[in-house]
């Protein structure tokens, strides 16, 4: 895979100032406290704004809020099918790349295909990778029906994707990620695998390195409110060359001016978690992760009955598991041994426990 951009520190100082502003960030949110139950909140709230940026660049005409209830109550927006089933698919393949980012998946076209599957289904997650197109496609102005950009032809197209994929394996460990992430993107926009969603899965694919090469910054950031904001300069941006065809210049057009656009995007993103985490902290939102690691899964399960009831009997902490009387008696007893719950009223037919002082701000989040 042939890739031309100027180098880095001496020709473009503007990228080498975004790299330098986004590792600041990076590390100043790793420093930053914030509590498990915030830290979900914002989570979920980045990821259905993800979708919404990501599938508006397309067209879509859904706002967050009916995605929200979409995605997380299974509810229709009448008249919007399309849009539905759209927005269901980008938010199940967002999922997918957690997945992938979570198990240290290596980047495989096999992973590049079940995301792409995955973005033209509607949230169905058992799928078959979706292999390339199989013919020409062109991409036209949609006022004018011009030629804005002729992707390569379709037997040239496995070959291309193996070399992407090939390269992105090979220079992860020697160029920093974001330039990874950024020519990446190019790259799969300029071979254009598919009939349709290209940019969608480009997108996925930029964040699934992002987060395997440790730029998750826990999960909050979109990069694709950058681009849907400047929707205009994105497009400016990717449409790289002296022609529209990419057997005349694309290939080996100077791609500096993208990567330009994409840092200084990702330093925006970066910079707004930063600020989210902040404002957390403002609110007095404690980061209680170093309580909550104390906890073995069994007791992290019980605080939901002691967010119910001040004081609770081992019945219920046996209803809770499925254990038998004796069974979840012993597991009480453990558990006043252990410090996590005192005992709160000893007579023995009707013994009850409540959650001990160390462990009761986990209740409030």
């Amino acid at each position: 895979m042939n890739i031309n951009f100027k180098p880095l520190y001496t020709i473009n100082p503007p990228i080498a100032q975004h790299l330098m502003q986004i590792e600041a960030a990076k590390e100043q949110v790793k420093l930053l406290p914030m509590n498990p139950t915030a830290l979900a909140s914002l989570r979920e709230t980045a990821k259905l704004y993800t979708t919404h940026y990501s599938t508006m660049i397309e067209g879509n005409q859904l706002n967050p809020l009916e995605i929200k209830q979409i995605v997380v109550f299974n509810e229709h927006i009448p008249g919007k099918q399309r849009d539905e089933c759209e927005v269901q698919g980008y938010y199940a393949a967002l999922t997918k790349v957690e997945e992938y980012a979570g198990h240290k998946s290596p980047i495989t076209e096999e992973i590049i295909q079940l995301l792409h599957t995955l973005v033209m289904s509607n949230g169905t997650t058992h799928c078959k990778p979706t292999p390339y197109r199989d013919g020409q496609n062109v991409i036209r102005d949609g006022a004018t029906g011009a030629i804005v950009y002729l992707p390569p032809e379709a037997s040239d197209v496995p070959a291309l994707m193996s070399a992407l994929v090939r390269w992105i394996q090979n220079y992860s460990g020697t160029i920093p990620i974001p330039l990874i992430a950024a020519i990446a993107h190019y790259q799969f926009a300029t071979v254009h695998p598919y009939y349709d969603g290209n940019g969608r899965t480009a997108r996925l694919l930029t964040t699934l390195i992002l987060h395997l090469g440790g730029y998750d910054l826990k999960g909050l950031y979109s990069l694709e409110e950058y681009y849907a904001r400047n929707l205009s300069d994105y497009y400016r941006a990717i449409n790289i060359g002296p022609s529209h065809n990419y057997y005349l210049g694309r290939a080996e057009s100077d791609i500096t001016p993208w990567i330009e656009y994409f840092i200084k995007g990702m330093a925006f993103a970066v910079e707004k978690v930063v600020q989210q985490m902040v404002e957390s902290e403002k609110r007095g939102e404690k980061d209680l992760t170093h309580i909550m690691r104390k906890l073995d899964p069994k007791q992290r399960k019980a605080l939901a009955l002691f967010r119910e009831y001040e004081t609770i009997t081992s019945s219920q902490i046996g209803e809770l598991f499925g254990f038998k009387p004796r069974t979840a008696a012993a597991l009480c007893q453990k558990w006043v041994k252990d410090g996590f719950i005192d005992i709160a009223d000893p007579s023995f037919k009707a013994r009850k426990y409540r959650i001990a002082a160390h462990f009761e701000p986990l209740l409030n989040f």
